[in-house]
């Protein structure tokens, strides 16, 4: 995988921009060559980030690329907006009892209260509107 930062290709007389371009995303292999970090917050363990994004409105949106060690867990947490998921390997278990494979797409709603696990190792690509709020 690689992680291209660069100015698109113009078309016409549009001026360039900047755009990220992450290749090969499903290659789980590919995956080891982006930077990533410790995920460290209460109640979260085995967790690692890779942030693509964050927005500067007041709605702190962010994308991300998280990757799970087997027998990870995330914190007990409730949307604040919107979250977008995309498996793209192994396991994600939801606190709800669902089970989500490579290529599922999850959307949490505001105001949804649960905590992902995994027993096996997971990678996900997570979209959030909006920040969740730890739940005690």
């Amino acid at each position: 995988m690689s992680l291209v930062t660069a100015p698109a290709v113009p078309t016409a007389d549009v001026p360039p921009r900047p755009v990220t371009v992450v290749r090969d995303i499903f290659d789980p292999l590919g995956l080891d060559a982006l930077s990533w970090e410790s995920w460290a917050e209460p109640g979260r363990a085995g967790v690692d980030v890779h942030r693509l994004y964050t927005t500067d409105d007041a709605a702190n949106g962010a994308a991300m690329i998280t990757r799970m060690a087997p027998g990870a867990h995330g914190d007990l947490h409730e949307h604040l907006g919107h979250e977008l998921i995309v498996v793209l390997d192994g396991e994600l278990l939801n606190s709800n009892g669902d089970r989500y494979r490579p290529g599922d797409l999850v959307i949490e709603e505001p105001g949804s209260v649960h905590q992902v696990s995994t027993e096996t190792g997971c990678t996900v690509l997570g979209i959030r509107h909006a920040p969740t709020r730890p739940v005690a």
